[in-house]
């Protein structure tokens, strides 16, 4: 059936091309007409600040439970002076008057206390308290801040910062052109060919152009965080690159066995491609797991994510095959116009990066050298292929041989340095970075920086405390909560209750001013305090529930309920995982031992996240500082870098067990399966450790993070876990590598990743005796 698609999408490939381009050009115009829902909150199951909010919407209507962000304000002449204040007081009630934004003014009678009224600052620095409904979506709020920032006047000797990440300008990330640049060369190094480069390029750039189109449609339905479209795009350039590269790979193979275009492309629709489906299947369902976390914020990234990987498959196995048709046999064909041209365009997308203007005239050149290359003679020849050495004068090989006669150190050696940097993770902290962490150029770090200068880093969280009050109560009971926060070590300020109407109150709230930042493990163990000992005394016999909500409590409360559920996804993710690769391989051990090294690399990869963004290692070579880690990026992590492991687990297992199956020599099948993929898995290795290590260059912490995670797990899985621990564990193991109870093989589904009708013919061995004279069944 595959080698049919293939073999059909090269035949027709032009009407398979004219189908994609047109479904990109649709997509594109419809999300250009329809725009995007992605949100800056996330919605929360039925935990305390989520109870808390509902209060605040039933009670007060909303005001003070949606999203707020202060505009801070400094003046050096002092905020009293009547034409600085006449002013701001003019440009806050401009602001007052945008949609759906309700404004507390400092220059208000009850806003005397957001002015600073102690230390240096005093009587300078004031911050007008900003509110937008919880529910507006992403790009509302970022053109609603856009709008302050536009509408804020020039004063000699004031400043004026819209604080907040609801309002925080966000610079579309450019550091997937970067990625693009570092594949052309990888790319061009490994294979010297011009179009077995492009290929795979421009076979990711399409999948990934149908996928995040359809993600920021989907983001108007689903609940979607702001970033899901980057991680998606990221995500999807990478494999897509990668599955591709897979495929190129095995055509070149068929074109060199002497098969025609057509019959190359269809087996290698059948093998590689079919490789890529079950790889790329292990990548969608490790994403779909986040969907037993039961949370639409996570919900959201792993439907995101999961639907750009599903669109890189879709291409990988239907218009790179039409690609190929175009392609055939000069695939094989590179010229030295080719390669500069290559060059220059990969210098261009550098310089585009790095925002260096220079190396943009690079782009114009490469048009030059492929026009005149035509009539040059020089660049019009072709560079002489490469010699291909017999595999057993290869180096993978020869490293492979080397690992095998020393199996016990090279396991110890592996094993030490993964266990080495997973230690940190012990040390691992789950919670939200706040402003703090964000560039010192931003709009939203200067206005954290001055509130907590004029009032104190917990300026930044404040706390809301919300009670419904039972019929008949009487507000001088509550005298005692008053009295109760004023006594709480970790409060700066706590206002008193303030009732929804004076008249006959439904119910009440209380700002409360922490004396620490919102990532403070001491906010942290404040909120704790409160909701266990505080309220509970102050409120004792009164009947009224007294709920800590706000931001700051609603993160904690997200953090603390995705920790309890993050066991569950692993279990599942790495149960399935077992099932299916024993279902593909016959084994019992070679799922097992997988797995547990796939979870050892990334317990390591997630060991140098701790160290560089929890304790901040390095942080000052980022931009960052250090803060907790995001609770939702050790479950994305896990997803993504899991599968990924997967796919280099299968295209090197199945050769394996390919050899094994035609020779029955363990020792010789690792060394030629290990020698035969070795430098397409290292290839694919380091596209993707340049791609996710560009993402270095975001401004933002979270994709920073990512970043960092993403390409240690993926350097570590193809250095340490490939190179290392699966030829020391495979020779150790011998054939109890292949061993497979038969009452299991029996019952097992069969699932072909390599196509067996290409399979070289098996010998006529159905068992293999192992060192203690057991039968042990091969399975096939």
């Amino acid at each position: 059936m595959l080698e049919q698609l293939g073999r059909t999408a090269h035949e027709r490939r032009g009407l398979v091309v004219v189908v994609w381009v047109a479904v990109i050009i649709a997509l594109g115009a419809t999300v250009g007409a329809v725009g995007s829902g992605f949100s800056t909150e996330f919605s929360l199951p039925d935990v305390e600040s989520s109870r808390g909010f509902t209060v605040l919407d039933e009670g007060f209507g909303g005001n003070g439970g949606g999203q707020t962000a202060p505009i801070v304000l400094r003046s050096e002449r002092g905020l009293d002076d009547p034409a600085v204040r006449a002013e701001l007081e003019a440009y806050l009630t401009e602001v007052d008057a945008l949609p759906d934004v309700t404004v507390a003014s400092p220059f208000s009678p009850e806003g005397a206390n957001q002015i600073a009224q102690q230390g240096p600052e005093a009587g300078r620095i004031a911050y007008a308290e900003v509110e937008i409904p919880r529910d507006t979506p992403f790009d509302v709020a970022q053109e609603l801040g856009t709008e302050m920032r536009a509408l804020a006047p020039a004063i000699d000797g004031v400043q004026i910062e819209v604080g907040g990440q609801i309002f925080s300008e966000f610079e579309p990330p450019e550091s997937e052109i970067l990625g693009l640049a570092f594949a052309i060369f990888i790319l061009i190094l490994a294979f010297g060919s011009v179009l077995a480069m492009g290929l795979p390029i421009g076979t990711a750039l399409a999948g990934i152009g149908v996928g995040v189109s359809i993600v920021t449609l989907l983001s108007n339905v689903l609940e979607m965080p702001d970033f899901t479209s980057t991680l998606a795009l990221m995500i999807g350039l990478g494999v897509g690159i990668d599955y591709a590269l897979f495929i190129v790979t095995r055509y070149r193979e068929e074109l060199h066995a002497g098969r025609s275009s057509l019959e190359a492309t269809g087996v290698a629709i059948d093998t590689a491609g079919r490789a890529v489906l079950f790889a790329g299947t292990t990548v969608v369902i490790s994403l779909l797991g986040m969907l037993l976390i039961g949370l639409g914020f996570v919900r959201g990234l792993g439907i995101g994510a999961s639907i750009t990987v599903a669109a890189t498959m879709l291409a990988s196995v239907t218009l790179l095959p039409a690609m190929l048709g175009f392609a055939q046999h000069r695939v094989e064909v590179t010229r030295w116009r080719g390669i500069i041209a290559a060059a220059l365009v990969a210098l261009t997308l550098i310089g585009v990066g790095l925002g260096v203007d220079a190396l943009r005239v690079a782009l114009p050149a490469a048009v030059i050298v492929l026009v005149v290359g035509g009539f040059v003679p020089f660049l019009r020849s072709e560079l002489p292929p490469r010699r291909r050495p017999p595999i057993e004068r290869t180096l993978p090989y020869r490293w492979s041989r080397l690992v095998q006669h020393h199996p016990w150190a090279s396991l110890g050696a592996g094993l030490t340095v993964l266990l080495l940097l997973a230690i940190p993770v012990f040390a691992l902290r789950l919670g939200f970075s706040d402003e703090g962490n964000f560039s010192t150029d931003t709009d939203a770090r200067r206005a954290y920086d001055l509130l907590a200068d004029g009032f104190g880093p917990g300026y930044n969280g404040p706390l809301l405390l919300a009670a419904e009050l039972p019929p008949g109560t009487d507000l001088s009971a509550l005298d005692r909560v008053d009295a109760a926060l004023a006594a709480t070590a970790g409060i700066a300020v706590a206002s008193p209750a303030i009732p929804n109407d004076p008249v006959a109150p439904t119910a009440v709230l209380w700002r409360v001013i922490p004396t620490t930042a919102p990532q403070d493990e001491a906010t942290e163990r404040l909120v704790d305090t409160l909701r266990r000992d505080t309220l509970d005394a102050a409120t004792a016999g009164t009947g009224v529930d007294v709920l800590v909500t706000g931001s700051v409590a609603s993160s904690i409360d997200f953090t603390q309920y995705l920790s309890l559920r993050i066991p569950i996804f692993f279990g599942v993710v790495l149960t399935l995982s077992f099932l299916l690769l024993m279902a593909v391989f016959r084994s019992l051990l070679v799922p097992l031992k997988a797995v547990f090294m796939n979870l050892i690399s990334i317990a390591a990869a997630y060991g140098l996240v701790v160290v560089v963004f929890q304790w901040g290692w390095g942080g000052s070579l980022l931009g960052i500082g250090p803060a907790p880690i995001e609770p939702f990026v050790p479950l994305i992590l896990f997803a993504i870098v899991f599968g990924l492991s997967m796919d280099y687990e299968v295209f090197l297992l199945s050769r394996i067990r390919e050899e094994y199956l035609r020779t029955g020599d363990n020792a010789g099948a690792v060394a030629d399966g290990l020698a035969s993929t070795a430098r397409v898995i290292t290839a694919a290795a380091a596209i993707m450790v340049f791609i996710f290590g560009s993402f270095l260059l975001e401004s933002d912490r979270v994709i920073k993070l990512f970043g960092v995670g993403l390409a240690s797990a993926v350097l570590l899985d193809a250095t340490i876990v490939r190179m290392l621990l699966v030829p020391a564990t495979m020779e150790l193991l011998g054939d109890r590598n292949w061993w497979l109870p038969k009452w299991l093989d029996r019952i097992l589904p069969t699932i072909d990743v390599e196509g067996s009708a290409h399979v070289p013919s098996l010998p006529e061995v159905d068992e293999v005796v192992d060192d203690e004279r057991e039968t042990v069944p091969v399975g096939s």
